[in-house]
């Protein structure tokens, strides 16, 4: 058995699998301090289906945590970027396109030393390695406590982020260090920008999962835990305390994972209408698309890997007013603030149970809203969703649409232009089954030159690697098969340069209490 948890901005979803079956599903109110959510979401599987803890293999979570802590720039350390690119790359510093407000909140600094390569892994210059230990003591007489190194083509090469880091973990002991080279894609700036965001979370990542790991064992469990990632795989909690930034996009990507297996679909649109938002995304061979160019997260550029979701304000808490839906929503506070459940605000939910979509709180509190008030907002819903639906097909071809999340009773059986929408059971947990369900990846995004005769050499060793990172990672091996594969000639570098990415998964080697 396993269990499968998300935590979205309104309630905390938790299922009880065994296997593929689902046992037992709870859907909770996500609390301020969300561990506590936790807790309650276990408690409700154990009351629902009395389960011994010692048969729990693994227990997933997926969390908002990370995502939110950077958009409402709270709890962030001070963190300081190091750029290895001089004499090139100097032009524009560290942090130059980020909010003032995002920037203050990490105490960003930047720093540019001589280093980095070129694409096919030549030095630009020589790693200046007093310029790093000068770069480090003026960290330190800051106040720095976690430090982003970026080297330009660094996943090309990574050899002056390895040795930048050793000189600075000299320097700075207690700093947390994160290099580019493991997070971000080619692209410096973009590349730069998400190791920074990764390192200001360091030391949250810390807190939230300690605090993640003792609700599970609070409750008895002794699985080992695991976090869902933004590409639809998971990480241990080494893992998440490293590369925080890993988590942002968990939520849709479970919800998309969770559609494609109860729907038995591996290709198709998902719309997963939670509390708070839409997420509309496109599931390709069972996994999420994912999002071929920079991604904006909190207004800043990013190029980690991210699923190709585009968002809009509907959700079960949207606050319904003069025939607008949303976007602002009651989030976590629907129970008390709807309508439905005695409160003096009118949302999304409230419109669904007057027309009589749902089960939910008291019906007669919303006997006497207006008809046709109900209709439009039902009709704006729809058509929202459905043009959002429309943006993300990127051929002529018809796409299924499978409904998923507690929110999504507000939809129409069919949607403008895309047909009939499926909810398949447990469709108001699909997050949660995302979560249990998930497998182990691993990837290898470079850039490589490619000389005459020896492509397919070239392309073996790729996959090759990410099968070896997937196993690492914790996959069975005989399980692992690569799921998707881009080969892109860059003509206007020399030497047959192409950017290879292979991303192989296979299925969690999980052992049980006595190790097996």
């Amino acid at each position: 058995m396993r269990i499968g948890i998300d935590v979205g901005g309104t309630n905390t979803d938790a299922v009880l699998l065994d296997g593929r079956q689902v046992l037992a599903a709870v859907k909770t109110s996500t609390t301020a301090d969300v561990t506590s959510g936790i807790v309650a979401a276990i408690a409700g599987l154990q009351e629902q289906r009395p389960f011994d803890p010692a048969d729990v293999r693994a227990v997933m979570i997926g969390t908002t945590h990370f995502i939110n802590a950077l958009v409402e720039a709270r709890r962030l350390a001070p963190t300081a970027a190091l750029r290895l690119s001089l004499p090139a790359g100097a032009s524009l510093p560290p942090m130059v396109d980020w909010p003032g407000r995002l920037i203050e909140a990490v105490s960003g600094r930047g720093y540019l030393v001589h280093g980095g390569h070129e694409f096919d892994g030549r030095h630009i210059a020589e790693l200046d390695e007093a310029e790093v230990r000068k770069a480090a003591a003026d960290m330190g007489r800051a106040g720095v406590r976690s430090v982003a190194i970026t080297s330009v083509f660094s996943p090309v090469n990574a050899e002056f982020e390895a040795r930048a880091a050793e000189i600075v973990a000299a320097e700075l002991p207690d700093a947390a260090i994160s290099l580019s080279s493991e997070i971000g894609r080619i692209g410096l700036l973009e590349r730069e920008n998400a190791t920074i965001i990764n390192a200001a979370l360091r030391e949250l990542a810390a807190h939230i999962v300690d605090g993640l790991a003792s609700s599970v064992t609070g409750a008895g469990i002794t699985a080992p835990l695991y976090l869902s990632q933004n590409d639809g795989t998971l990480m241990d909690v080494d893992f998440a305390r490293r590369y925080p930034v890993a988590t942002f996009a968990s939520g849709p990507t479970n919800s998309m994972r969770g559609a494609a297996v109860l729907s038995g679909l591996d290709t198709c649109a998902v719309v997963d209408v939670g509390g708070t938002t839409s997420d509309v995304g496109v599931l390709r061979h069972g996994f999420p698309r994912e999002a071929t160019t920079d991604v904006t997260v909190a207004g800043i550029r990013t190029n980690f890997r991210m699923p190709d979701v585009l968002s809009i304000g509907i959700g079960g808490g949207s606050r319904v007013r003069d025939g607008a839906v949303g976007p602002d929503s009651v989030g976590y506070e629907l129970t008390s603030k709807a309508l439905v459940f005695g409160g003096g605000t009118l949302t999304a939910t409230d419109i669904a149970v007057a027309a009589g979509r749902a089960e939910i709180g008291d019906p007669s509190l919303v006997a006497h809203l207006d008809k046709g008030l109900v209709e439009a907002a039902l009709r704006r819903i729809a058509d929202d969703v459905a043009d959002v639906v429309e943006r993300m097909r990127t051929s002529a071809e018809p796409l299924p649409v499978v409904a998923v999340g507690g929110g999504s009773v507000l939809l129409p059986d069919e949607l403008a232009g895309a047909g009939e929408v499926r909810r398949p059971e447990h469709y108001a947990v699909a997050n949660a089954i995302g979560a249990a369900i998930a497998q182990i990846g691993g990837e290898v995004d470079r850039v490589y030159a490619v000389e005459p005769g020896r492509r397919d050499a070239v392309v073996d060793a790729a996959k090759q690697e990410a099968v070896d990172r997937a196993v690492a990672a914790g996959a069975s091996p005989s399980t692992v098969q690569i799921v998707d594969f881009d080969e892109v000639p860059i003509p206007y570098l020399p030497g047959n340069a192409t950017r290879i990415r292979a991303k192989a998964v296979g299925e969690l080697q999980l052992t049980d209490a006595k190790g097996r």
